[in-house]
């Protein structure tokens, strides 16, 4: 799943910062369900990331089965709260 496709899908748009605050939230929903509905593995993790990026994911035990996935998720918030401090 590429970002770009996912904003476009969820959002209807590619630049996420001009969406207003309703627009924001119905999006988030959207993912919600998707991700609760979604089988794929790798699908799954990328609509988690983006909802995590959104303020909207749900807990790790709720979103991932396996502790594999949770650690990879884990990893990924890491890495975003390391690069938020490399920000100009």
């Amino acid at each position: 799943m590429d970002l770009d496709d996912l904003l476009r899908r969820y959002f209807a748009i590619s630049d996420i910062a001009t969406l207003s605050p309703d627009a924001l939230a119905s999006g988030i929903e959207r993912c919600q369900v998707d991700l609760g509905l979604e089988q794929d593995r790798g699908k799954r993790f990328a609509l988690w990331a983006l909802l995590h990026m959104l303020g909207g994911a749900p807990d790790l035990d709720v979103s991932f089965e396996s502790e594999e996935d949770r650690n990879a998720a884990r990893n990924f918030m890491e890495l975003l709260e390391a690069s938020e401090g490399l920000a100009p």
